[in-house]
């Protein structure tokens, strides 16, 4: 469990450094993130692609899930 929500802050943070470089706080972060990795396992699974594989693994997974959302947040955000 605190794995993953250590996972879970780092995929959020790098998520918003990487998209316009604003993130939506410590809390937003990490929502971010978790649900981020929640997102990038289901995408990585239809894509057929393995598994993560330790902790670097599931932050790639988790942040790529997390850009997504962040991503979407915004084009609701300026709709």
């Amino acid at each position: 469990m605190v794995g993953a929500i250590i996972v879970g802050i780092i995929a959020g943070w790098l998520a918003g450094k990487l998209i316009r470089g604003e993130g939506f706080g410590l809390i937003g972060d990490l929502v971010l993130g978790l649900l981020g990795g929640l997102v990038g396992g289901w995408i990585f699974g239809a894509l057929g692609i393995p598994g993560q594989n330790g902790m670097i693994g599931a932050i790639v997974v988790a942040t790529i899930g997390a850009i997504i959302l962040v991503w979407i947040s915004h084009v609701i955000r300026e709709a």
